[in-house]
């Protein structure tokens, strides 16, 4: 299950005045985060901004014992695979970090590293690598999260003025970059960036906003406003303005994940929804809702993953981690019956509504913490033929360990952590399941994100 936003790691950095003066280095290699790899003085450097074969002039930005870190600040010697980015914004953002790298190179290097993990921390070979699933590389992402902060402009004596900071996180940094266009972001709202920021910057109570959450289904766009205090009378008014003249539909959330609420337009479901046409299928979410955020990726995905499966009419199927239903239900329009199992109670119910949605009785949806034993939960009393797992970044190698009691001649495992992939295919290698293939999807281009797909055939 993929993230709807990349984490960013802020590493503590030595104090500025200890690190040298600008350097140069020949890049030699990528790292598994997609960073060039040099070595300066017989040190390890990770350098943003560059590639390999290339010959670039480099700050630092951080060092520690065993190797230091850097960001490219002219390139000396490109690499024929460098092509010049979209974004004005690249160099600080954090939202992507490879729009300096070919797409096509891209994917390639994600393959590298998912064949390298599984071989690495898994000791496996793949026997069938399948080909990439990929689609546009701009304009893809459904679902975002937009900063907002007002922090001190300059330094000096008395109340010093502030300015309005709107944007995703910095690279490796907890602090905003301020944006003015997005190139990855769906055009339903990308479109609107600067009129949000406007939007923002006249509101009075701007200062008590922390975020916009954006989504985008196939036939509406949403954002969801955090406000921290309540609205003015004024401020409302002019959101209101702002989304019926737009037709994006509004939400404010002045509390948790709960109190998020529409206030346009009025009435009706609070939902965006998606299709899945090969499978005859419409599903709702809530703007707030776990999406995978490529939809024609998710297309492909799902496609695959059924195919591969290959579930028959008279065969029960397991679906693990299974979210709204984006693979159980398209896998009950093929299975005697599925079962699918979310961690989370409001995702379930979704899952639930949406197979009503569609006419399914086929499927069952239960809650349960696939971190722990299983064994007490009535839906795992019986064999299952097929099992489908599509977990977090953290793997699922508590619920593995437990698959060998179902018996099921066949397992399609999604992944969006290679790292955590191949330690699970190592686990699954030991219960007496064979890799036999497995291959990447572009879910998050221009960003070091690999999200692949493996199977997984019993003996």
């Amino acid at each position: 299950m993929a993230t709807s936003r990349p984490r960013f790691f802020s590493p503590k950095k030595s104090p500025q005045k200890t690190l040298p003066a600008k350097a140069q280095a020949r890049v030699e290699t990528f790292s598994h985060d997609m960073r060039g790899i040099a070595r300066v003085g017989g040190k390890t450097v990770f350098i943003d901004n560059a590639l390999p074969g290339e010959s670039v002039a480099f700050r630092y930005t951080a060092r520690r014992s065993k190797f230091d870190e850097g960001a490219a600040v002219e390139i000396l010697q490109p690499s024929a695979d460098r092509c010049a980015p979209r974004c004005p914004h690249v160099d600080l953002c954090g939202g992507c970090s490879l729009q300096h790298l070919q797409p096509p190179v891209q994917i390639a290097e994600k393959q590298k590293i998912l064949l390298d993990q599984l071989a690495r921390f898994g000791d496996l070979r793949v026997p069938e690598i399948l080909p990439p699933l990929v689609a546009e590389s701009f304009g893809y992402r459904r679902k975002g999260r937009i900063g907002i902060r007002e922090v001190k402009k300059g330094a000096g004596k008395g109340k010093a003025a502030r300015e309005l900071v709107f944007g995703f996180r910095r690279k490796r940094s907890n602090e905003l970059t301020d944006i003015r266009e997005c190139h990855v972001l769906h055009p339903a709202i990308a479109e609107h960036i600067p009129q949000l920021k406007q939007l923002v910057a006249g509101s009075a109570g701007r200062a008590h906003f922390s975020q916009l959450e954006v989504a985008v289904g196939d036939d509406t766009a949403a954002i969801v406003l955090r406000h921290l205090k309540p609205l003015a009378d004024a401020d409302r008014q002019r959101w209101l303005s702002f989304a019926a003249d737009s037709g994006i539909h509004l939400y404010l959330q002045p509390g948790d994940a709960a109190s998020a609420h529409r206030i346009w337009p009025l009435g009706g479901e609070e939902r965006l929804g998606y299709r899945l046409p090969e499978f005859d299928l419409a599903l709702a979410f809530h703007p707030l809702d776990f999406i995978q955020v490529n939809f024609e990726i998710n297309r492909q995905m799902v496609s695959r993953a059924v195919a591969l499966l290959d579930p028959q009419p008279g065969e029960r199927v397991l679906d693990l981690f299974c979210g709204l239903g984006n693979f159980t239900l398209p896998l009950a329009r093929r299975a005697g019956n599925v079962v699918g199992v979310e961690g989370e109670g409001a995702l379930m119910q979704r899952g639930i509504d949406n197979a009503a949605r569609n006419g399914l009785d086929n499927v069952q949806f239960h809650a349960a913490d696939l971190t722990r034993d299983i064994r007490s939960h009535a839906w795992a009393e019986g064999g299952f033929d097929r099992i489908l797992l599509d977990p977090p970044r953290s793997g699922a190698l508590e619920v593995v360990r437990q698959l060998a009691r179902f018996d099921a001649k066949k397992i399609v495992y999604v992944s969006c952590n290679p790292a955590t992939l191949a330690r699970d295919a190592g686990e699954l290698a030991g219960l007496g399941y064979r890799l036999t293939g497995a291959g990447v999807m572009d879910m998050f281009p221009h960003t070091a994100h690999v999200e692949s797909m493996a199977v997984f055939e019993r003996g």
